[in-house]
């Protein structure tokens, strides 16, 4: 994820100067009335109770507020900001209390060779080559505050926010992986489409109304192909019967597989990729890249799958579901029963 010092400090001397001839901001330009409108550090630390729509609110401030000092709109620092938040039970650095989820490493933060990975000194930090800076003009270089770390990380980035292609580029340099590029982008699309925050609602892939079976076959032993384990749980229905996305996401996959048949991968804002085989066909408008919501029809259940494209008919008409999340380094699957269950008593309530 991190380049050489050397490369590093490079990187540090062109952010400094190319921040100095823009509308970015410098450090300690947050005038303290402004952070403490929304710096739960500067009033005070957001209580689990706290309205989710505040909370909303007050990430929406962060993020329009970076839009308003570089040429990328909104939504890409909302993407990134939520990207962070989706991996951080997997990480060591936490951001607990705070609006933003962005947590910049210390030995970044601090510098690589600074004996002190938790220092707040701009001085001490900025010799040590770290990029920690103040952002509210209190003095200290806080990795915990929120306006400290909007400023040091609109610094970070200063020579790639020319453009979203460049502010790509530099989503590579800084974490080291396409996949982190590309589930950010994703995210990006979500919020782009939707213009809001509040996108956590979710819903069962088969419409109240169709008949339909399931049980907990998470784990169960396949035979085709090799011995493997079932990853997912199977929603026996009618052939045709529409499927449903079960949550706001960007379409990644769609397409043959030869265990799963005709299939629908859909990425939500969580990090977890859904995983919708053995249809019978696609929706029209179900293709990479596309951006659905709760509800949308994206295929319809069959029974292709286990051979070249096309074969159908070994097997029982039925929607295989899987959901596997993404923790910053690997996708893993876990069982989406438990999941389906809730969603299934949700729907019944509306």
């Amino acid at each position: 994820m991190r380049r050489s010092l050397a490369a590093r400090l490079v990187f540090i001397l062109a952010a400094a100067w190319m921040l100095a001839g823009t509308g970015l901001p410098q450090p300690g330009a947050l005038a303290a009335p402004a952070s403490a409108a929304h710096s739960p550090h500067s009033t005070a630390a957001a209580s689990p109770e706290e309205d989710k729509q505040l909370l909303y609110s007050r990430r929406m401030a962060y993020y329009v507020q970076m839009a308003g000092w570089t040429r990328l709109p909104w939504n890409w620092f909302a993407a990134v900001d939520q990207f962070e938040r989706s991996i951080q039970a997997f990480r060591k650095e936490k951001a607990p209390g705070r609006v933003l989820a962005i947590t910049i490493p210390p030995s970044l933060w601090a510098g690589w060779l600074n004996p002190n990975p938790q220092d707040t000194n701009p001085d001490t930090i900025r010799f040590f080559g770290g990029i920690g800076q103040d952002g509210n003009g209190d003095g200290k270089a806080d990795p915990a505050n929120d306006d400290d770390v909007m400023v040091t990380f609109l610094s970070y980035f200063a020579p790639y926010t020319g453009s979203e292609e460049d502010f790509m580029h530099g989503l590579w340099e800084y974490y080291g992986t396409d996949y982190a590029v590309q589930h950010i982008r994703a995210f990006s699309a979500i919020y782009g489409t939707f213009r809001r925050l509040d996108l956590d609602e979710y819903t069962f892939p088969i419409p109240w109304g169709y008949n339909y079976t399931y049980h907990n076959t998470w784990g169960h032993s396949r035979g085709w192909g090799g011995r493997r384990m079932h990853e997912g749980t199977d929603i026996f229905a009618a052939y045709g019967t529409p499927v449903r996305s079960v949550s706001y996401g960007y379409v990644e996959v769609v397409g043959w597989n030869k265990y799963g048949g005709w299939r629908v991968g859909i990425r939500d804002l969580k990090n977890v990729y859904h995983y919708y085989a053995h249809l019978s066909g696609f929706e029209k408008s179900i293709r990479p890249g596309v951006v659905v919501k709760p509800g949308q029809v994206i295929g319809y259940v069959g029974n292709s799958g286990y051979g070249k494209p096309g074969t159908q008919g070994k097997f029982p008409p039925h929607l295989h579901y899987g959901m596997y999340k993404f923790d910053g380094r690997q996708q893993w699957a876990f069982n989406p029963y438990p999941s389906l269950k809730v969603w299934e008593r949700a729907d019944r309530r509306r």
